[in-house]
């Protein structure tokens, strides 16, 4: 394989050329097919076999109320023959078209075609799957997501009957109804297929060799055996897998997924990063023998890289100080160790460690007991968590005893400071305060993180301390030294970012989707899910520990369902013991429980969310799946960084989404190497947050109008107005906000309910009591718990029975199903009230800040199998009201009439012009917009459903604030995106430009043509009507806009200009 040297990189990167098919034959018959190729008898006998398949299939695939089990299509086969069907013919014909066919065995229990729950089983009740049962032994598994059962041999064409198409944009298909034309036509081209494949193996057969002969050798392989079956052929046995010391490298295992029969050139793009040596590094002042002796023995650590040994030197000289260096290159190390040192020198010494998870600080406080324990001085040295779960009882104890704490913000803003009187000892002898994961704390979180943090400062000095050495460690982010200024509100940082740590040879892979079927391209292609799984089961077998990283939860949970499928019907139960789903709302046990199971090494692969980016340790892994682009660059980066430990070879491949952003960086792959990370964001200046904590931090202690060195400019201006003065001139809570004020803020924005779901699946039975699966927030409840849904856990379906929205509970029962359910939903984003206007510059239209009002409402769910809709189900909720503040642009009258008569959607252009905005606003990820769904939009039915004819951008948490910063500088971002999109040049949109990650709607409903025009409307620029061509994306369905109505202003407001 050709390799060329990387932009910009130590790293070496290839296009990945055509490969050689495993099988030849297509590529040696190109050229060769002759029309009047004489057929063998034997495969004009075959021809009737498929015909009588053929036939078959297209009726059965065409009711969806019908299984495709092989018994039900043999006999219908046998009845067309005149003649038995052996498993044998079939199995040639899968070899002859392997992508067409699927003759394979599934569990039984994904067959349902009706939700059988397990109470109805255990009640005699069935649903009509057409296996035969058999007494089948009660499951014995010890692990997630893993059920054995009978499975059941079906036959299928891959395409079934696709029916009529759904132009929604979901990339679904209508229930299957097709006319006997179409069904006589979907025959042909089978049929048509079939002989293509058997031209290319006559063409491509050697005169010395027999075609029959090499088809019934090929077919061997594709004869289906059922994994529970007692004895197995052969060709069947399992293999064991390899331990991880005997694992084949990466480079050799790329290599054997290029000689894979379903190998069609995924692989658009490949970087290998070679390896790099350790650095070793000096301390100036060394570590006493029994610390250098704990981390020997703890740790196995007898040196330091050269950025850990940098790290402690700074701290010694009393410097302030962050680390930004890979993942995995011990920057834990850089405070424990002086924690150690600190603790010799002065046993009355305290210190903080903060952490964004509790799974990532217990963790970390079981290496930093471990290190105590191995020093013989410091064994009595007491450490503990400090979190939300910890019990009230124990809290006086740890405050009184320990010596170390690690807890997080959120105690650190609710707990701690509002009750400094007890914790002033504690505060007086703090020497060390640690925040690891420092790039977690950025946008709105991060902006009430650096309020905490100068709160916190302002009651360490108040205390008589302000010695506190403040360290952080970071993932790689851009400008380390400025994020941990601005967070902290500190001068002076030392910035450590060159990493001394060792890496092994690292490989990039990008993952493009294949064809169902190269011959017939209008079948579509493979589903992101099934390549990410194919090749997780790959590199499973091969001994390769792998995490798959999902977007979302649901995503997470289907793609731990096709592994539990797809390695039952492999047979390979010995793998899918060892794969485990991690994500949050799973319990704190099952969590606890899954972290050993992988940080011991028992398990080869991990199905996460996001949950596991940050750096809890669960053992070394050997590559990374990515299902879809993450949601930007860091996050890519951070989580390709979780394979790879020191010296061992690694692997990271994104495997690509259908969305418009995969397919930018699958066609821009450069982009992920080189592109650099957008800074991260803490905003200083938003009154709202300030004027939070100025109330949290009067209650801790009077504030004067010398805190501004803590709190800023703002400062005097809030107290005056904002607070209550007494006599002596210093500022207390306003009234409103006590006892505790800490209580109003939420840093993390807006807490929202949750929804306890609860398995009811067991009552009515002896000892059978409902459980708890999980809590899930009001913003997903509303999407994923309606009534007839199905929801998954851990792998599991499980129908929701009940809905009980006044006690925010959901019954669920378990059920065996084979189809998924999507909701129908919409949200209306309405201004309501105007409050302030602000000027355009050099334009005639004007920004509108007030309240908004946003309804989301789900009135149905789709079943799908196979993105396939079954089933359309209407439901009745209630609708999820909520009220806010935003901000908006009406779209000028003449620039929707110049689109309509060049026929462009103005609901694309608007929702694409409003994602151009937030491309460019610092604290985008705070707001949201209206994104427009493609199933109304390209409706072929006119929609009631109306928008006007706007932009608009309301706050994501309630009374965050950040709308008010995005109409303040609304202006100048609008020109910032028209300049963006009109330079861009890319042809339908990208990143860069008009679409984002965060679109809920996965950018379907785009126009960046439309976009421009809406731009250059609201910034009074010429359009030129010439210009733009006619019809240029006409595409079917209905206008959905309509004017943008007044939005009534309260009394005295005027234009502000800028």
């Amino acid at each position: 394989m050709k390799r060329k040297e990387a932009p910009n990189l130590s790293a070496r990167s290839s296009k990945q050329p055509a490969k050689k098919q495993r099988t030849s034959a297509k590529a040696k018959a190109k050229g060769k097919q002759k029309q009047d190729i004489v057929w063998p008898e034997y495969f004009q006998d075959l021809l009737k076999v498929f015909k009588a398949i053929n036939t078959v299939l297209a009726f059965v695939s065409s009711r969806k109320h019908l299984a495709t089990t092989f018994p039900v299509v043999r006999s219908s086969v046998e009845g067309l023959l005149k003649r038995p069907l052996d498993l044998a013919k079939v199995a040639e014909l899968k070899a002859l078209l392997p992508d067409l066919i699927k003759f394979a065995y599934i569990p039984r229990d994904e067959m349902r075609i009706h939700a059988e729950t397990q109470m109805q089983r255990s009640s005699g009740r069935t649903s009509p799957d057409f296996s035969i049962p058999t007494q089948a032994p009660p499951s014995s598994s010890q692990l997630p997501g893993i059920e054995e059962g009978e499975h059941v041999l079906i036959l299928e064409f891959a395409e079934n009957s696709k029916g009529k198409k759904d132009n929604s944009g979901l990339g679904l298909s209508l229930p299957p109804a097709i006319s006997p034309a179409k069904t006589k036509k979907l025959i042909e081209n089978r049929e048509e297929r079939f002989s293509r494949a058997v031209n290319e193996l006559l063409a491509a057969t050697p005169a010395d060799e027999d075609p029959v002969d090499l088809l019934q050798a090929a077919a061997r392989d594709h004869i289906p055996v059922n994994p529970k079956a007692k004895e197995h052929p052969k060709s069947f046995e399992k293999t064991t897998i390899p331990s991880p010391e005997e694992r084949h490298s990466i480079d050799e295992v790329i290599r054997e997924i290029q000689e894979e029969q379903w190998y069609k050139n995924q692989i658009v793009d490949r970087r290998t990063f070679e390896a790099r040596e350790a650095r070793q590094g000096k301390l100036d002042e060394p570590l006493s023998e029994s610390i250098q002796q704990a981390f020997q023995n703890a740790r196995k650590i007898t040196s330091l890289y050269s950025h850990q040994a940098a790290a402690i030197n700074a701290i010694s000289r009393k410097k302030h100080v962050i680390v930004s260096t890979s993942t995995a290159s011990g920057k834990s190390v850089i405070y424990q160790a002086p924690l150690l040192r600190l603790l010799e020198e002065d046993p009355s010494s305290t210190a903080i460690f903060v952490y964004p998870t509790k799974a990532l600080a217990q963790d970390q406080k079981n290496a930093l007991e471990q290190l105590l324990w191995s020093c013989t001085s410091l064994q009595h040295i007491k450490v503990a968590t400090f979190d939300g779960d910890t019990p009230q009882e124990r809290r006086t104890d740890i405050r009184e005893t320990a010596s170390v704490i690690f807890t997080n913000f959120d105690m650190i803003h609710a707990s701690i400071l509002p009750h400094e009187e007890l914790w002033r000892t504690f505060l007086k002898n703090l020497k060390l305060l640690a925040v690891d994961e420092l790039h977690y704390y950025a946008d709105l979180f991060g902006s009430h993180v650096a309020q905490v943090i100068r709160r916190f400062r302002r009651v360490c000095a108040a205390v008589g301390n302000r010695r506190t050495i403040f360290v952080s460690c970071s993932a790689t982010i851009t400008k380390p030294a400025q994020h941990m200024k601005r967070l902290f509100g500190i001068e002076e940082v030392e910035e450590i970012t060159e990493d001394g740590a060792p890496s092994g040879i690292k490989d990039y892979l990008i993952w493009d989707l294949p064809y169902i079927d190269d011959q017939a391209p209008d079948l579509g292609r493979h589903s992101s899910i099934s390549e990410a799984t194919r090749l997780m089961r790959f590199l499973m077998k091969r001994g390769i520990r792998v995490i798959l990283f999902c977007k979302v939860r649901k995503a997470c949970e289907l793609t731990m369902k096709t592994l539990r499928v797809d390695l039952s019907a492999e047979g390979r139960l010995d793998v899918l013991a060892k794969v485990m789903p991690y994500r949050g709302g799973y319990s704190q046990e099952d969590r606890r429980r899954i972290e050993r199971e992988a940080f011991s090494g028992n398990l080869l692969g991990i199905v996460a969310t996001n949950a596991l980016e940050l750096g809890v340790d669960i053992g070394v892994l050997d590559a990374v799946i990515m299902l879809g682009f993450p949601f930007g660059i860091a996050n890519f980066r951070q989580q390709a960084g979780r394979a790879g430990r020191r010296t061992r070879d690694s692997l990271a491949v994104l495997v690509s989404d259908s969305r418009p952003i995969d397919e930018h960086y699958v066609n821009h792959p450069d982009d992920l190497y080189n592109k650099p990370i957008d800074e991260l964001v803490v905003d200083l200046n938003s009154k709202v947050i300030v004027e939070a904590h100025l109330q949290c931090a009067a209650q801790e202690m009077p504030l004067s109008k010398d805190d501004r060195v803590y709190f800023g400019p703002h400062l005097a201006k809030l107290c005056d107005t904002k607070l209550i003065k007494d006599n002596d001139g210093w500022y207390h809570t306003h009234p409103k906000f006590l006892p505790y004020p800490a209580r109003h803020v939420s840093i993390r924005g807006v807490e929202e309910e949750k929804y306890t779901l609860v398995d009811i699946t067991r009552i009515g039975e002896r000892h059978g009591v409902p459980k708890i699966l999980e809590e899930i927030e009001l913003s997903r409840a509303l999407f994923e718990v309606y009534e007839g849904g199905v929801f998954m856990h851990q792998g599991l379906t499980f129908i929701v029975k009940e809905v009980s929205h006044d006690t925010k509970m959901a019954k669920l029962v378990r059920a065996d199903v084979n189809w998924i359910t999507s909701p129908r939903d919409f949200t209306n984003v309405d201004a309501t009230q105007t409050w302030r206007i602000k000027a355009i510059p050099n334009s005639p239209q004007l920004t509108y800040f007030g309240r908004v009002d946003v309804v989301t409402v789900v009135f149905g769910f789709y079943k799908i199998r196979n993105k396939q809709i079954l089933d359309t189900v209407y439901i009745d909720t209630p609708p999820w009201e909520r009220q806010g503040s935003g901000f908006w642009l009406d779209v000028p009258k003449n620039v929707l009439a110049l689109m309509r008569s060049k026929g462009l959607r103005p609901a694309a252009a608007i929702h694409s012009a409003c994602h151009a905005w937030m491309n460019h606003f610092a604290l985008a990820t705070e707001l949201r917009t209206e994104c427009k769904a493609a199933e109304k939009e390209y409706k072929l039915a006119e929609s009631q459903r109306k928008r006007p004819a706007r932009l608009i951008f309301y706050d994501a948490s309630g009374k965050s604030g950040v709308s008010t910063q995005g109409f303040d500088h609304a202006p100048e971002i609008l020109r910032k995106a028209h300049d963006a999109v009109e330079s861009c040049p890319c042809e339908e949109g990208c990143e860069n430009c008009i679409h984002s990650a965060s679109c809920r709607e996965g950018n379907s409903v785009s126009s960046k043509l439309g976009a421009l025009i809406v731009l250059r409307g609201l910034l009074n620029l010429e359009v030129n009507p010439a210009s733009i061509p006619d019809g240029v994306e006409a595409v079917a369905g209905f206008d959905t806009i309509v004017d943008a109505g007044f939005v009534r202003p309260v009394d005295g407001v005027e234009v502000e200009s800028v």
